[in-house]
């Protein structure tokens, strides 16, 4: 019993060390509608919470897969000197299926070195494997 507390505990400490030594700047909110067959594509917007202020953001997707899915997105901007950090582009992994809803969690990073890691819904029908990414604007 001792053995398994010491683990987790481990494990808790570890994963909030991983998270915790990159200083949380911001807080983001997006919505995104992807399509496409092969190759799919998606548009959205949202919001950036960074220093007391709200930024709006224009969103674009690129990614492989086949179907149509959209969800909301909410996370934490990281290692953000200013607001304007978070325009860039974006790339991660992904292997994903949704059919009618689904969750999805991923980290993206930017050329400006921005990390966001992103918690979520999607709706629709939509499988998508490889590299995934996204181009966040400010509008």
């Amino acid at each position: 019993m001792k053995i398994g507390t010491g683990i987790a505990a481990a494990a808790i400490m570890f994963a909030g060390a991983s998270v915790g030594s990159l200083a949380q700047t911001g807080t983001v909110h997006l919505n995104v509608l992807n399509a496409g067959f092969i190759v799919s594509t998606g548009s959205g917007t949202g919001t950036l919470n960074y220093q007391g202020r709200t930024y709006q953001l224009r969103v674009g997707s690129t990614g492989f897969g086949i179907g149509v899915a959209g969800g909301a997105l909410v996370g934490t901007a990281y290692n953000m000197r200013t607001a304007a950090d978070i325009a860039g582009t974006y790339r991660t992994m992904a292997v994903g299926l949704t059919v009618g809803g689904g969750a999805m969690a991923a980290r993206f990073q930017n050329e400006n070195g921005v990390i966001l890691d992103l918690l979520g819904g999607q709706l629709g029908l939509q499988v998508s494997l490889g590299s995934a990414g996204m181009t966040i604007a400010l509008q």
